[in-house]
């Protein structure tokens, strides 16, 4: 039994998770285009939200830079700097808005030290390790033979530091949404309900994606933990 073939557990648990982020792919890049082409009354740029939120916290310490491609925006922790991508730092859409506040909600994060946040950081140098070795351990424990099956629970554990990183990002990522909602209505970045209620579609379907992660990671887990315990049974 293997883990790359089509079988019966590829269907129980892969396909699902395939079909999830397929339609969270399809749903943010939707929601992304749709209130891209839409400009912001107030003619806000991305990089001004991302000010706005972080000069509403009281955060002075973050630099806003731009970065090439698309849906690349990111918060960087280690040097505190938010990057925006062509569609975001100097475009005032609704979309560029709500992408642009959400990473500002992230430095925000970092700044009050919000505890998912630094649960999630705490544990990247383990879930590094998790992922270059589990594949190798779990391949070898089904080789050896089957008196050593542990050897594939111990790649299990080892995977399973990444389902437990999938899982923690929803949080974070949750509240950088509600952080950036929050602070775009408390400042009238977007004027009008129209506006606001298009960015919160955005991070919405942003979020989807971050969902669909963490249970793609989960039935991979599952899966890996039927393959295994049907390897011990044989």
């Amino acid at each position: 039994m293997g883990f790359y073939y089509f079988d019966r557990t590829y269907l129980i648990f892969i396909v699902p998770a395939l079909l999830l982020s397929l339609f969270a792919s399809f749903m943010v890049n939707g929601k992304f285009r749709k209130y891209s082409r839409i400009q912001n009354r107030r003619g806000i740029t991305g990089a001004q939200a991302a000010y706005n939120v972080l000069a509403a916290h009281g955060v002075t310490n973050v630099t806003i830079e731009h970065v090439k491609g698309n849906l690349t925006d990111h918060f960087d922790p280690r040097t505190n700097t938010i990057r925006l991508s062509d569609s975001v730092y100097n475009c005032a859409t609704i979309a560029a808005v709500g992408v642009a506040a959400h990473e500002a909600g992230h430095a925000v994060q970092h700044a009050v030290g919000y505890v998912p946040n630094k649960i999630r950081g705490a544990i990247v140098p383990m879930v590094n390790i998790g992922s270059r070795l589990s594949w190798i351990v779990i391949i070898l424990g089904l080789l050896l033979p089957v008196q050593y099956i542990y050897v594939a629970y111990i790649g299990i554990a080892l995977f399973s530091l990444t389902v437990l990183f999938s899982v923690v990002t929803l949080p974070v990522e949750f509240n950088a949404s509600k952080r950036a909602l929050k602070t775009i209505k408390e400042t009238n970045m977007l004027s009008a309900e129209d506006e606001y209620s298009g960015a919160r579609s955005v991070l919405t379907a942003a979020a989807m994606t971050y969902v669909a992660a963490a249970f793609s990671s989960i039935m991979n887990l599952l899966r890996l933990i039927v393959l295994v315990s049907s390897r011990r049974r044989n």
